[in-house]
């Protein structure tokens, strides 16, 4: 019970600070800044506005039904967080779908982990936090993932230390935002797995690859079925192989770059072991990103 109590102390001292204007902080370097960052606090749920960064797009209803209820019983478990935005205004950095279900009980404060972050923070901080949770669709992560790099200026290396994955499944991701936008649409609506998706990802022709997709869903073909599909496919259109074959070392440093450019990769050789490499692009935007990565190898 004395432990109840103190934390219910630490929060109206708390209430006092930040809704006093004269005592108004904005920055980390402002007086009691270091009592309210990383503190716990209820905050009226109408001070709060959403975070435009944030990368979940889908919202379940049925899911937010059962985590109304679930609040209903139980209250709040996992405060939110949210950065200071103004005097007694707040703006989330995580924890959508919690403020979401609140809202629609009635509820009018939330427990609420208190950051002070300027927008490109914020940004990071919600497309990192959020990608760490389990129901996001692969789409949304990669684009999260993109978002990362675009607009953080992350490497790919960097990238992957800040999520906690391995650089190739960050890759393999970001690979899927190659796909046509109706197969990429069947992702995030559930009509597809990742799994579907890395497969169709082989398939250049967005043409084929939309005749594929319609193959799968009407046949219900499993991942392993899919692959199949696609290596058939591939084989078909196999040109026929001349008289000197590329060799592997040439091959694997195609196949190598094509993972980290994210984009098709052709070497030719002739028999004296001299060749060129052709790197493709479909965009300005895609070659900028060829360069800024040669960059950040570099």
């Amino acid at each position: 019970m004395a432990k109840s109590s103190k934390k219910q102390a630490l929060g109206r001292g708390l209430s006092a600070i930040l809704n006093d204007p004269s005592k108004d902080i904005n920055t980390a370097q402002d007086k009691n800044a270091d009592k309210v960052i990383g503190s716990m606090i209820e905050i009226p749920i109408d001070s709060i506005s959403t975070n435009p960064y944030q990368p979940r797009t889908n919202f379940k209803e049925e899911g937010l039904k059962e985590l109304a209820t679930s609040i209903k019983e139980l209250g709040i478990i996992q405060p939110i967080t949210v950065r200071k935005t103004g005097f007694n205004t707040f703006e989330l950095v995580s924890g959508e779908r919690r403020f979401r279900a609140a809202k629609s009980i009635g509820l009018k404060t939330l427990p609420a982990y208190i950051r002070i972050a300027n927008d490109r923070e914020s940004l990071e901080m919600a497309l990192v936090e959020n990608i760490q949770r389990q129901d996001l669709d692969p789409i949304e992560i990669a684009l999260s993932y993109q978002r990362l790099i675009d607009e953080i200026q992350l490497t790919q290396n960097e990238l992957s230390d800040r999520v906690g994955k391995k650089r190739s499944t960050v890759t393999n991701y970001l690979r899927l935002l190659k796909l046509d936008p109706i197969i990429q649409t069947g992702m995030r609506d559930g009509f597809l797995s990742m799994g579907h998706g890395r497969a169709l990802i082989n398939i250049e022709d967005r043409n084929i690859q939309l005749a594929l997709y319609k193959k799968i869903i009407a046949k219900g073909l499993s991942v392993r079925a899919t692959e199949a599909l696609v290596k058939k496919e591939k084989d078909q259109h196999a040109k026929p192989s001349s008289e000197h074959s590329t060799p592997q070392f040439a091959l694997s440093v195609a196949q190598e770059m094509e993972q980290v450019l994210k984009t098709k990769v052709r070497v030719k050789t002739n028999s004296m072991g001299k060749g060129s490499l052709q790197i493709f692009f479909d965009s300005q935007e895609a070659l900028n990103a060829i360069r800024n990565q040669f960059n950040s190898e570099s």
